[in-house]
């Protein structure tokens, strides 16, 4: 009988990154990648944080793993790891290859000091058992504008709308997300060269759509939101039918917001608006006319795993005063394995080893999907993903959790 031959897992070498991408544009079912992308995609991987499985000469697995800072619940951004071009050659499944790069990414993921790591994932099947938790979700919506309207709050006259070139305009649309960032759990800081990522607009992926066009919004000569989206023109029986695919939106204030939503509900020869990964708690919801016309929906976006539990909750605030002994168990992980008193308030909190007998019970999973304040302790409980081992320890745990404002990660990487 034959036997498999070892592969070798190590670090990606900057000439290999043309085989490495191709292998993964294949891994994914995709064809050929524009141009623009691959090149963006070049500029910004970080080599040596980025890993490759060869079997003889042929490359069979790639993954790679961004510099980021997340914010997390009470505005702290911190160092988190985006897990990134994972891929396994069709030809190599179940052999151990995805295994042995998530224990080698998080391995160095510790020793950078980097206490959280988050991606997104292509199957939500597949990185659960790596202990990522879905910690942030997404909106979705398909708004027939020719019959819902916005009512939008006093003060949205005075905003003033003008058409931009995008590139032109970057640098005042990256100052509005820069100062967002602080605002809502899972958002990233943006390091350099990211912003570009925003532009990106090969001719090849419109599918027929407009060039990416771009809006601002300004108040007393300051830009206070943009909205970067593409129209379609249609036509039906009964005349237009165009639609217009919103691909970025943020506003410092909710007159900006408003106005650059009601800017995209009212354009010529529009009938529809279609809106992608939007925060679920995304304020046009509850200004339009009818919401059930909206065809909203949710799905799962941004999966955090706490690769330092000590450092991960000791790093972020409480909602509610919380003093409690978590039992963590880690399959993956076993320097978090074991009982953390978690001690914390709306001013900040530690996290340390303890002996004392544990109160709640869960895996880093759970405290993944939990972290950010998305979902609730409670709700992991009665799904049975979390033992309440002291009488209202889960309630206390679960209200401290939470968050104001949703977590929202606003793209993917």
């Amino acid at each position: 009988m034959a036997t498999e031959r070892a592969t070798e897992l190590r670090v990606l070498r900057p000439e290999e990154f043309d085989g490495w991408w191709d292998h993964l544009v294949r891994a994914f079912g995709a064809g050929p990648a524009p141009a623009e992308e691959r090149d963006l995609d070049r500029s910004l991987t970080e080599y040596e944080r980025s890993l490759a499985v060869w079997d003889g000469s042929e490359l069979v697995g790639t993954a790679g793993a961004f510099r980021f800072r997340m914010t997390v619940p009470g505005g702290a951004v911190l160092p988190t790891a985006g897990i990134t071009m994972v891929s396994v050659a069709a030809t190599h499944r179940r052999r151990g290859v995805l295994t042995s790069m998530m224990r080698r990414q998080l391995d160095d993921i510790r020793e950078w000091g980097e206490p959280l790591a988050a991606l997104t994932a292509s199957e939500p099947a597949i990185y659960g058992r790596f202990g990522y938790g879905a910690a942030t979700f997404q909106l979705q919506a398909e708004i027939d504008t020719s019959r819902v309207t916005l009512d939008a709050p006093a003060g949205t006259g005075d905003v003033r709308l003008r058409y931009a070139d995008p590139a032109e305009v970057l640098d005042a649309c990256e100052a509005v997300y820069a100062d967002l960032v602080p605002l809502r759990p899972g958002m990233l800081a943006r390091q350099p060269g990211w912003e570009r990522a925003g532009l990106l607009d090969p001719e090849s992926e419109r599918g027929g759509a407009s060039a990416l066009q771009c809006v601002v919004a300004e108040r007393q000569g300051k830009v206070t939101g943009y909205a970067r989206f593409r129209t379609k023109m249609g036509w039906s029986q009964s005349g237009h039918d165009g639609t217009v695919t919103l691909e970025d939106l943020a506003a410092l204030d909710p007159a900006s917001d408003a106005a650059l939503w009601r800017f995209l509900f009212g354009i010529d020869l529009m009938s529809k608006l279609t809106v992608r990964g939007r925060p679920v708690d995304d304020a046009w919801q509850y200004q339009v006319s009818d919401i059930r016309r909206c065809l909203t929906r949710v799905r799962d976006m941004g999966y955090v795993r706490l690769v330092d539990v000590g450092a991960a909750l000791a790093g972020r605030t409480y909602q509610a005063p919380v003093d409690v002994v978590l039992e963590v168990a880690d399959a993956f992980c076993p320097w978090n394995v074991g009982r953390w008193r978690l001690t914390g308030d709306a001013k900040g909190a530690s996290c340390e080893r303890t002996t004392d007998a544990a109160e709640l019970a869960l895996s880093v999973r759970e405290l993944g999907a939990a972290y950010l304040g998305g979902v609730s302790l409670l709700s992991l409980a009665r799904a049975g993903r979390v033992g309440e081992l002291r009488p209202g320890a889960l309630a206390e745990a679960s209200a401290a959790f939470g968050s104001p404002a949703l977590p929202w990660l606003p793209h993917g990487f």
